[in-house]
């Protein structure tokens, strides 16, 4: 927790990241200039996008676009297959825009930023990396559903932004379609990021980025918070507020009026009748009513559940290995399987591998463990992680978590019995969700 608010702080300094949240943070765009081109070096670079072209698991559409955008139009140039350096550096050289989906993928640099920002914002991460030929343009003005940070890499890059046209703009659930010029007003922030620069806006900001006529551009956008408003919440609980109201309260299961076609509908919207005057009034009671039945701490896990299935899985230490099943020495040697057994007893100390990686949930098949050590760098590549958990193993879960980031012993476990204690933390091992203070087995 300590290293994702650190990382937030670089990210956005050095404006104060209270004043970021408290003026910028969904309202207004942010610019930093730092005049710091080394200040993200490490993160990705033009010689990391050509590393993960020549590791021969880049394919397009999948995980590249080439694209332009030239009078007004947009296009996409995506040929089938694997893209190959050769194929990829032509495109680039007659002046097409390449965006790398997903860098973390390839990149355990950017794995391990997101990885850790996801932690800071409680909603996933993501990323894209764009590389853009001198005096090119990409991308035709549009507003995303995320809010985007512009981290410039290398090079410089103009950019233009526009403030939402409409109120139905301003943090939009959804992306917009590709806009035309002619749509545009004025931009209320027009700049050229230079590397080390940041540019923050949020949702529903329109923007515009093209290439100077003598320098490319690579700059990587981090984004978060998408479907993420209380409204997104809202959809989880509320037709499980009204399932349960309907189950418990009689009120809600009784009949509407005979006549009530008669007089409510738009054609009657404006009539003077007490009946829709009743109407409206017992709509309005139901409703306010409604707020007794609604289960929120379960949708919220619900929430949780979903956020974890975005997750990245963390990225280990070489202690956090050696100290876990990651690291785990079974092998062959000498002709036979070596270093198998995995010996936990009442005395190994244990405790999470990290803050946030587990989420408890009822629901209705039972108690559910759901986890994100074993996600794939790749967005749900993998189906949502869980274990069906004993409801005796849930106090002994909440312990672990109230314990973090200390170690407890196993023996210290609020289990029944031993076994069951050892048979819990053993479980955990296995999926990467503990570790122990000391490796199980020295090598």
């Amino acid at each position: 927790r300590n290293s994702s608010a650190a990382r937030c702080r670089w990210l956005v300094a050095p404006v104060a990241p209270g004043e970021f949240l408290g003026r910028h943070w969904e309202r207004a765009p942010l610019l930093v200039r730092r005049g710091d081109p080394g200040y993200y070096a490490g993160l990705f670079s033009t010689a990391d996008f050509d590393a993960a072209l020549r590791g021969g698991e880049v394919h397009f559409g999948t995980h590249l676009d080439v694209t332009s955008y030239a009078e007004g139009v947009r296009e996409t140039h995506n040929p089938s297959g694997r893209a190959l350096p050769a194929v990829v550096w032509d495109f680039y050289q007659n002046g097409c825009s390449l965006r790398l989906l997903s860098p973390q993928a390839f990149s355990p640099t950017v794995w391990h930023f997101l990885s850790i920002l996801q932690e800071h914002f409680g909603s996933m991460a993501g990323a894209n990396t764009y590389l853009t030929p001198p005096g090119t343009q990409g991308f035709a003005p549009h507003y995303d559903d995320i809010e985007a940070f512009v981290l410039q890499l290398e090079g410089k890059k103009h950019w233009r932004v526009y403030s939402p046209r409409t109120d139905a703009e301003v943090l939009p659930q959804f992306s917009s379609a590709n806009l035309t010029q002619a749509e545009l007003g004025e931009p209320m922030l027009e700049t050229v990021l230079e590397a080390g620069d940041l540019l923050y806006f949020p949702r529903g900001f329109i923007h515009q980025g093209d290439c100077l006529p003598d320098v490319h551009s690579l700059h990587i956008t981090v984004s978060s918070y998408q479907r993420n408003s209380w409204g997104d919440f809202l959809e989880k609980l509320l037709p499980a507020a009204l399932q349960m109201a309907l189950e418990e309260d009689v009120e809600y299961r009784q009949g509407l009026p005979m006549d009530y076609l008669g007089y409510m509908g738009v054609t009657n919207s404006d009539a003077v009748d007490a009946r829709r005057t009743a109407f409206m009034g017992k709509v309005q009671s139901l409703i306010k009513k409604l707020v007794n039945y609604a289960p929120i701490d379960a949708a919220v896990d619900q929430r949780a559940k979903s956020f974890l299935h975005d997750c990245l899985p963390p990225v280990l230490t070489q202690s956090e290995k050696a100290q876990s099943m990651y690291g785990f020495p079974a092998r062959w040697q000498d002709g036979g399987p070596c270093d198998v057994d995995i010996l936990i007893t009442k005395d190994t100390q244990v405790r999470l591998l990290r803050h946030g990686i587990i989420r408890l949930c009822n629901e209705e098949a039972g108690v559910m463990l759901y986890y994100t050590t074993e996600n794939s760098r790749v967005y749900h590549k993998e189906e949502p992680k869980f274990l069906e958990i004993d409801p005796e193993y849930t106090d002994s879960i909440e312990f672990l978590l109230s314990s973090y980031p200390n170690h407890i012993s196993v023996d210290t476990l609020p289990c029944e019995t031993l076994e069951d204690k050892i048979s819990l933390a053993t479980l955990l091992f296995e999926k990467g969700i503990l570790t122990t203070k000391k490796p199980l087995v020295q090598v």
